[in-house]
């Protein structure tokens, strides 16, 4: 199909025209936007749905951290009174017994609360003593290595202990 160039001048024409009277009538409605009053956002039901959804998605997460911290909040105070000082001494408590068989091992909670433990080997027998600890002091008398190991436990916790 072919067109004369009259006819093909006079289609161009008309697409001018029809595009500057679609031009003309969309500038008119927007100045008519303009001019309208402002008034609350009219939401619809679905999207009034989602957003409460959203709210209550919210609301429960919020009561999630609430009780994680309250649980933190209850494990932190376990963990203080949990055992994680240690100070462990080896040492000769015979000069005819040798080897450094005998020890102190003092276990503490970050209070100095708890218990220290000492193993005194002999030739024929070995005792073993248990003395409670509280505040970093005992009722019972401690021997100087029982209190180095109480001063080492105390010293801060360490990922391993050394037995000196």
């Amino acid at each position: 199909m072919t067109f004369s160039a009259e006819t093909l001048s006079l289609l161009v024409l008309i697409a001018l025209g029809l595009a500057a009277f679609a031009l003309l009538l969309s500038a008119m409605s927007q100045g008519r936007r303009r001019s309208e009053p402002r008034g609350p956002i009219q939401m619809d039901d679905v999207l009034r749905g989602v957003l409460e959804g959203q709210a209550r998605q919210i609301e429960r997460l919020e009561a999630a951290v609430r009780s994680l911290a309250a649980t933190d909040r209850r494990q932190e105070g376990l963990i203080e009174g949990a055992v994680r000082r240690v100070g462990l001494i080896r040492y000769d408590a015979f000069e005819d017994v040798g080897g450094r068989l005998s020890f102190s091992c003092a276990m503490l909670d970050d209070h100095g609360n708890g218990v220290v433990v000492t193993s005194i080997n002999g030739r024929q027998d070995t005792r073993v003593y248990a003395k409670p600890i509280v505040d970093a002091r005992s009722n019972y008398n401690l021997s100087v290595e029982e209190e180095e190991a109480i001063r080492q436990a105390l010293a801060g916790p360490r990922e391993a202990v050394s037995a000196t």
